[in-house]
């Protein structure tokens, strides 16, 4: 799929995908602001100004301007708040472009964080909060985030400390925006039955003159490990949630796509390795997942499922033993060539949607700065050999890299440390 890009002088970056068989079109706004731009003091910023930016704008004064409007397009909305970047979206009928743009952009740019509004949505927000802790198989991952970076950005939840949602004030939203939100640190993306001429035309209108700023960094997140560790949190539950994380690669590794295919052997589909060994054979869980999970400066490969709280020890040490055997045997010819296409065929059906293909080209350019297309994340999973995959497995699959973050009836970590081992 073709897209074009427009850089204006401000550095506002502007991708058009134009999909001239589908109906729809998606206003995507990503900017370069998230959880690792902040300090503790202010952790749960970047999302809950996320939430803000829909609670008024000087053109449309309450959130029930910005809601009915779109509703009355039949548009479907809404924004998500990352690590890294902070996103804004509207999907609708192609025919109204235009006015979800305008939309859109006003939630972006002319947000006026009403104080009445504020003081309410903190309630908002820690429910969140809680609604998250109240579900394992999502609280966990927060835990591993925790065990791999520990007081650090990249080790904070998104959301923040209810503490901190309690004490912000308006003057943090509007100083944090200033930093943050700049047109250099942004990237417009519209996908759809539209041209570039249409979408330029649009963004000149409204973004063309937005002075450049001086853009806050993150700090570099810093990784030391010298032994297995773990993370557990007792919680009474018919089932014991974990994830088994290994250090890998950042965005930028070239290994990648390798990364890609070893996850996809042992957690990708109905087929695959764990899925089999855990569901079918075993019988002890619902669901097994296994995948990298990349940033700009770190990254890991995880390990996840909900299983029988009386077998997790077995279940761990046979997650473990599956890892061992891509340290020591190839992978088959036949294996091999299922997992890429799986793992392509699943690529290129998550990218039938207007909204989905503005996700997949806004996150590679907001955050590498470059963008490739699916046939070309193809070709990079084809070429990936099953000597690639033995020598990566051998690289992260090492005690000094390895974590086990776990959500159950358990409170002694020992029995877990003792079988934590490759």
């Amino acid at each position: 799929m073709k897209f074009t890009k427009k850089v204006l002088k401000n550095g506002l970056r502007v991708i058009t995908v134009p999909m001239k068989d589908n109906p729809t079109a998606t206003v995507l706004v990503l900017v370069e602001a998230g959880s690792k731009y902040e300090t503790k003091k202010i952790n749960g910023l970047s999302h809950f100004l996320e939430h803000m930016c829909f609670k008024g704008t000087i053109k449309r004064p309450k959130a029930i301007d910005i809601s009915k409007e779109l509703d009355a397009l039949g548009s479907q909305y809404n924004a998500f708040t990352a690590q890294e970047y902070t996103g804004y979206y509207a999907k609708s009928d192609a025919k109204h472009f235009s006015k979800i743009f305008d939309v859109v952009s006003d939630i972006y740019l002319n947000s006026t964080f009403p104080e009445a509004e504020m003081q309410k949505e903190k309630g908002v927000i820690i429910e969140e909060i809680n609604m998250y802790e109240d579900m394992p198989n999502r609280h966990v991952q927060d835990l591993i985030m925790q065990l791999l970076y520990g007081n650090q950005p990249a080790g904070w939840n998104i959301a923040g400390e209810k503490k901190n949602i309690l004490n912000m004030k308006r003057s943090d939203f509007i100083k944090y925006k200033k930093v943050h939100y700049l047109p250099e640190a942004t990237v417009i993306v519209v996908a759809g039955k539209v041209t570039e001429k249409e979408v330029l035309k649009e963004v000149k209108k409204v973004f063309d003159k937005i002075p450049r700023g001086r853009k806050a960094q993150k700090l570099k997140v810093k990784e030391k490990q010298t032994k297995p560790q773990t993370l557990i949190n007792f919680k009474k539950t018919d089932q014991t949630h974990f994830v088994l994380g290994v250090r890998s690669y950042d965005l930028f590794n070239k290994k990648n796509a390798i990364l890609s295919v070893l996850g996809g052997i042992l957690g990708g589909g109905m087929s695959s390795r764990l899925f089999q060994k855990l569901r079918e054979e075993m019988g002890v869980g619902y669901y097994v997942r296994a995948y990298n999970d990349a940033y700009t400066d770190h990254g890991f490969l995880q390990i996840s499922a909900g299983v029988d709280n009386k077998r997790i020890y077995e279940v761990i040490e046979a997650v473990l033993e599956e890892c061992r055997k891509l340290k020591t045997k190839n992978i088959s010819k036949d294996e091999l060539n299922k997992v890429k296409e799986c793992l392509i065929g699943n690529m290129k059906l998550s990218l039938e949607s207007s909204d989905d293909i503005a996700n997949f080209y806004g996150g590679q350019e907001l955050l590498k700065k470059e963008t490739k297309n699916s046939e070309e994340k193809a070709d990079e999973i084809r070429k990936v050999t099953a000597n690639q995959i033995k020598l990566l497995a051998n690289y992260i699959f090492k005690n000094n890299k390895l974590n086990l973050a776990l959500i159950g009836p358990f409170k002694d970590k020992s029995k877990f440390l003792k079988i934590l081992k490759f």
